[in-house]
């Protein structure tokens, strides 16, 4: 089992990572000002649900397949990429959220799995589980898939309470724009489009 020095030791590590705005952040924030608060908390469990499905094939050793297969990463790379340019384009043509005249906004449901598939498609979370959270497993301490769950879960949790805190701040901002006809479509598009060549630049696991 994972010692306490060592716990203690990724939590506060990736504590510090968690606490960094990143793409996961910027999605969340972006779908709040664009629905609301409500989008932007089923965006948050739906990302966090998109680490749960990596942390079960970090445990199988999946994730470690994927980054080591250039043909693979690079369909994950570019398929996520892609996803997000659609969004992205879909939301600067009016159908990213609530907008002057729209009366139906997208379910719950469909925003927590565009979320999730969001987080599934992102080759840097593939690579934070292996090139991070390895770091942190000792062989000698136990099973391996045992020690990936909780250190894994350890991350998932503290990522949580991050994005709830974006969710949040997102829907109070939303509410204030709502009033700017046109502007959260541009603001949630632009946003998608950054994240999607973004993470079409990011670099091929070496």
């Amino acid at each position: 089992m994972v010692s306490m020095s060592t716990f203690l030791l990724f939590a506060a590590a990736s504590l510090a990572l968690v606490l960094v705005p990143g793409p996961n952040h910027l999605y969340i924030a972006a779908r709040g000002v664009s629905q609301g608060r409500a989008a932007a908390l089923a965006s948050a469990f739906g990302v966090e649900a998109g680490t749960l499905v990596h942390i079960a094939a970090a445990a199988a050793g999946l994730s470690y397949v994927v980054a080591r297969s250039a043909v693979l990463f690079e369909a994950v790379r570019w398929a996520g990429a892609a996803y997000l340019v659609y969004l992205g384009v879909r939301a600067l043509r009016g159908g990213g959220g609530p907008q002057p005249g729209e009366t139906a906004p997208q379910p719950l449901r469909a925003v927590f799995l565009e979320a999730m598939v969001v987080n599934l498609l992102n080759p840097k979370v593939i690579l934070f589980f292996l090139a991070f959270l390895p770091q942190f497993v000792d062989p000698a301490a136990g099973a391996v898939p045992l020690q990936v769950a909780v250190l894994g879960g350890t991350l998932l949790a503290l990522g949580l309470c991050s994005n709830l805190v974006y969710a949040a701040g997102a829907g109070a901002i939303g509410r204030l724009l709502r009033e700017r006809a046109g502007l959260l479509g541009r603001v949630s598009g632009v946003v998608y489009l950054g994240l999607g060549v973004a993470t079409a630049l990011s670099g091929r696991p070496s």
